[in-house]
């Protein structure tokens, strides 16, 4: 057994030029008609739960002077993080049928290609 031949082969297909398949294609597509939406949800969702834990702290006197003020202030964050993390699945919905629907076509075309080529 030539080791050495396997070895030089296996170098060459990973610089050998791929053709990629529809199937790979589909998938990108379909990848990249959710990754905003995914994108906008994590981090918008992250950072209104950051700030709802921020208004947390302030009203339990975790951080800040622990005067009526701060007090008054944490409830003001908190709330606006509660606002934040509530709007943030409907926007996550609308944000993914505007990509769905702007990459529609493309999808649609590329699976009636596919399944008419199993046929």
């Amino acid at each position: 057994m030539n080791t050495d031949k396997i070895y030089a082969e296996s170098i060459a297909n990973e610089y050998s030029v791929k053709e990629t398949s529809k199937v790979v294609a589909l998938k990108k597509l379909d990848r990249k008609a959710k990754s905003a939406a995914n994108i906008f949800a994590y981090t918008f969702g992250v950072v209104s739960a950051l700030v709802l834990g921020i208004g947390m702290c302030l009203t339990m006197e975790v951080i800040g002077s622990g005067t009526q003020m701060s007090f008054i202030c944490g409830i003001i964050i908190g709330v606006i993080g509660i606002a934040g993390v509530s709007v943030n699945y409907p926007i996550y919905k609308k944000l993914k049928k505007h990509g769905m629907n702007k990459y529609a076509g493309d999808i649609i075309r590329l699976a009636n290609e596919i399944s008419e080529k199993n046929e």
